[in-house]
């Protein structure tokens, strides 16, 4: 029985592998790629990063980063509207714009829009820094995050992000006196005086209007002279893949508590009423992925134990009876570890696409086999249950682990579960009888048993 399913089993998921590549094989080939005229002016690559600042909106910009500098971009603009994000996020986005070879502007934007925060330090770190009409920047003083709820940070963390903040103003040539007392005083300022008080460059109401702004300027950087060519350059822009996506959804730290306060509870649950299983895989999973959010995995970290986690569910399940519990677990660890790996910058676009489409094929097939296997159980349960004529349990076995007063037994090849009838515990090895059957449930005692009651007889 264990032989025939692992067989399935094998076949099954290869089956699914290749029609997974056939599908990938007639997308990729049936889709067209559009590109825009050759042009001898360089293009402007354009950024935009909405919301909180977190671990998916950095590897986001990383990439752009990377496509500006692969397509020759003279200008990287990353447009922000953001009420802050997580230090580390933000540390790694200055470090990013500061130590980019090409020009970065970064433009708060539209009118409305906030650089809050986080953002206020992104500002600061750009090489030229635009607002539209309407915009604020401001408000960087860190907080303390408590049970009881947020609270002003303590004297050492607000001077060294004090001290943060007007070194890479200073870096870019803007007033480290004002820009420390984002971090301070909680300053903010609105875009007119944020211009006046030389914090910004420029006001801009719109991407096309900062592009003729700052045509024919000349910025130094990395040692190395730019001058812009702006004025009506082609813009080229991309989307955050879902993988990017799914990671900055869970870097939201609201997301990422209520993720890890499930992954608890699910485990917790799962303690207090064993054999559910159900809230202990669930629990696990989330708990890896809140402990992701809230930043104390990386991401690779985080997709390669979900990945493992997934194996070790769907191997579990092979050889125990998990019902598909531990099979549907194990397929949704996989696609989430799967989405959860960051593109791979060397290679092209088109292969993360493809990896993600084999992935969900792979894992649909295993749903489909899990599936099956369920249904034949259950399908099994309901028939044996209808009487003997359609189950003939052994008659006797050997204990392969301790019956205290439940194990498993060895019988005609085949793993059952046993109790013992009157409660004792049996050894692993004792031989032992089968008195009753109830569905897939043996009730047996040692045959010592029945030899002792019978020399008592006589």
């Amino acid at each position: 029985m264990k032989r025939h399913k692992i067989s399935v089993f094998i076949v099954a998921v290869t089956l699914s592998f290749l029609a997974a590549n056939a599908f990938n094989h007639a997308l990729s080939t049936s889709s067209t790629t559009v590109e825009e005229a050759d042009s001898s002016i360089h293009p402007v690559y354009l950024v935009e990063i909405e919301g909180a600042i977190t671990a998916g909106q950095k590897n986001f910009l990383r990439r752009q980063v990377k496509n500006a500098i692969d397509i020759k971009a003279q200008l990287l603009v990353v447009r922000i509207n953001t009420p802050g994000g997580l230090v580390d996020a933000t540390t790694e986005f200055n470090e990013l714009i500061l130590n980019t070879a090409i020009p970065v502007a970064v433009f708060v934007a539209p009118s409305g829009a906030i650089a809050g925060s986080a953002g206020a330090f992104i500002l600061m770190a750009s090489d030229i820094a635009v607002m539209a009409p309407g915009t604020t920047v401001g408000a960087a003083k860190p907080v303390a995050v408590s049970p009881e709820g947020t609270a002003e940070a303590g004297e050492k963390t607000i001077a060294f992000y004090a001290s943060y903040m007007r070194n890479i103003a200073e870096k870019q040539g803007r007033p480290g006196d004002i820009a420390e007392r984002f971090v301070t005083e909680n300053l903010s300022l609105g875009a007119g005086e944020a211009l006046e008080k030389g914090m910004i460059e420029y006001l801009a109401g719109d991407v096309h209007e900062l592009m003729n702004i700052v045509d024919r300027i000349e910025i130094e950087k990395l040692g190395k002279v730019h001058k812009l060519n702006t004025a009506g350059a082609p813009v080229k822009q991309d989307e955050m893949t879902i993988g990017e996506k799914f990671q900055n959804w869970l870097g939201n730290p609201q997301i990422a508590f209520l993720v890890l306060m499930a992954g608890f509870l699910g485990i917790y649950f799962g303690l207090s009423a064993p054999g559910t299983i159900v809230p202990e895989v669930a629990g696990v999973i989330l708990l890896i992925m809140g402990i992701y959010g809230i930043g104390l995995f990386d991401v690779n970290t985080t997709g390669i134990i979900l990945l493992l986690l997934g194996l070790g569910l769907i191997i579990a399940e092979i050889f125990t009876s998990g019902f598909g519990i531990l099979g549907v677990g194990g397929a949704l660890s996989i696609v989430a570890g799967a989405i959860m790996l960051p593109v791979e910058p060397l290679m092209a676009s088109d292969w993360y696409t493809s990896f993600i489409v084999t992935v969900i094929g792979v894992v649909l097939g295993l749903l489909i086999i899990i599936l099956v296997i369920v249904q034949r159980i259950v399908h099994s349960r309901r028939r044996w249950t209808g009487g003997s004529a359609h189950f003939n349990p052994p008659e006797k076995g050997v204990a392969v682990n301790d019956l205290d007063p439940e194990g498993r037994i060895k019988a005609r090849g085949e793993y059952w579960r046993a109790r013992s009838i009157d409660g004792s515990k049996i050894p692993a090895g004792a031989e032992v009888k089968v008195i009753k059957a109830e569905t897939l449930l043996l009730w047996v005692r040692t045959t010592e048993d029945k030899e002792s009651n019978t020399a008592a007889d006589k």
